[in-house]
């Protein structure tokens, strides 16, 4: 007879939700299992912004301090339209305080951000080379086939899987619409220090929206979004750097130097997705003992820099109202229906409060990137002249926002 390993709680996806989770459950000791389909920690888009929600996030699963000292803080974000040459806002992060204190914005290595959170777990926590196939409800469990073969059975089952989520779609939710966008994004590693200002630095021009930021003193993160591109380009690495610098001619070359500079395995370009709203207001963000976080749930636009910040929140409150879930056990063995509502309850609460705030960062997300982004004369007239400093100040409006303490 085939034999079945047994789990309290299953993570599905080691990404920036799942390990924020994972994290979360065990510093309020309860443990859990995280299956990752690849061979080692997902590296993909080299770095990310995080923002003061972010942040607070992370300093609530106690790795905020290990980011901080590998990457500078920035001071403010500077936007200059293509189409004019000029700087259309500057905005200073040290000087334009939100209600909670000064602003705290980095760009910050995905791969050190997943290992910082990936170390702080027990050893074996993580099981790579794990893909889900196949999810069988077994009463008060679920049941995981694994393309190995293994067989795991679960108390609870949590898709942080992605924009392609088997989880997400064992709830019902719909694959991810495509925008008619892409995105390409480089890191360019230096052998000396870049001299750049620590600034986000903005360029908008027809029909794309491209940025630098430095995350250290020899790395410099830049990405590139247009609203169309030719598919082929993302498996020629030689022509989509080429594509990238032609349409950015007009960049200054301090600043253009970096995507020049960048090697071509360092390129990866993308089509943006995202979920549609109502689909979240309509559909099930948990149902029984099953829930969803990360891109598996809110898949949106990069034009708020939200992604991953909202990822690292959404890891804070699934892993408060589960452990609560856990924690409030009135005898030792009680009955798998009492427990099962007891979980089912907890991802509710976690359900109910990240609903909303999902939905407003995907429908903001999408709306600012169709301003910026905009292929009509009149919208990027509009943008540069009066739109400019509203757009960079919805960066900071949108950060300003406390998921809470595990506790």
């Amino acid at each position: 007879m085939e034999s079945v390993i047994e789990e309290d709680i299953v993570i599905v996806g080691a990404g920036i939700a799942g390990l924020t989770t994972s994290l979360g459950l065990h510093r309020l000791g309860v443990r859990s299992l995280i299956l990752e389909s690849w061979d080692g920690l997902r590296v993909s888009g080299f770095a990310l912004t995080i923002w003061e929600n972010g942040w607070k996030a992370l300093d609530a699963v106690g790795v905020g301090d290990i980011l901080r000292h590998q990457h500078l803080l920035l001071h403010g974000n500077v936007t200059t339209s293509m189409i004019t040459g000029q700087q259309t806002s500057t905005t200073s992060f040290k000087d334009n305080k939100g209600k909670y204190g000064a602003r705290e914005v980095r760009c910050v290595k995905r791969q050190l951000l997943l290992e910082a959170l990936a170390n702080e777990l027990p050893s074996g926590t993580i099981r790579f080379l794990s893909k889900v196939v196949a999810i069988e409800d077994l009463g008060f469990s679920k049941i995981l086939h694994l393309v190995d073969g293994t067989t795991i059975k679960t108390k609870v089952l949590i898709g942080c899987d992605g924009v392609n989520s088997v989880v997400a779609k064992w709830l019902g939710l719909k694959k991810a619409s495509y925008t008619e966008r892409y995105a390409t994004r480089g890191y360019a590693d230096l052998k000396n220090t870049h001299q750049l200002e620590p600034i986000f630095m903005q360029y908008f021009g027809k029909g794309f929206r491209a940025g630098a930021i430095p995350c250290d003193q020899k790395g410099v993160y830049w990405f590139f979004t247009c609203i169309s591109q030719d598919e082929e380009l993302a498996q020629d690495p030689a022509k989509l750097k080429q594509y990238v610098l032609n349409k950015l001619e007009k960049m200054p070359s301090d600043v253009r130097i970096f995507i020049e500079k960048t090697e071509l395995h360092a390129f990866q370009s993308a089509p943006l997705r995202y979920r549609k709203p109502w689909e979240l207001i309509m559909g099930n963000i948990s149902k029984g003992n099953v829930c969803v976080a990360g891109d598996a749930l809110h898949p949106m636009t990069p034009d708020l820099g939200q992604g991953g910040c909202c990822a690292l929140e959404d890891g804070v409150v699934l892993a408060r109202c589960l452990a609560e879930a856990f924690s409030n056990k009135s005898i030792k063995e009680e009955k798998e229906e009492e427990e099962y509502k007891r979980i089912e309850e907890g991802l509710k609460k976690y359900a109910n409060e990240r609903r909303w705030r999902c939905i407003d960062l995907i429908a903001t997300s999408y709306i600012v990137g169709s301003i910026q982004q905009s292929g009509s004369k009149f919208v990027n007239f509009f943008r540069d002249k009066f739109l400019a400093s509203f757009l960079a100040l919805m960066l900071l409006k949108k950060s300003e926002f406390d998921c809470g303490q595990l506790k």
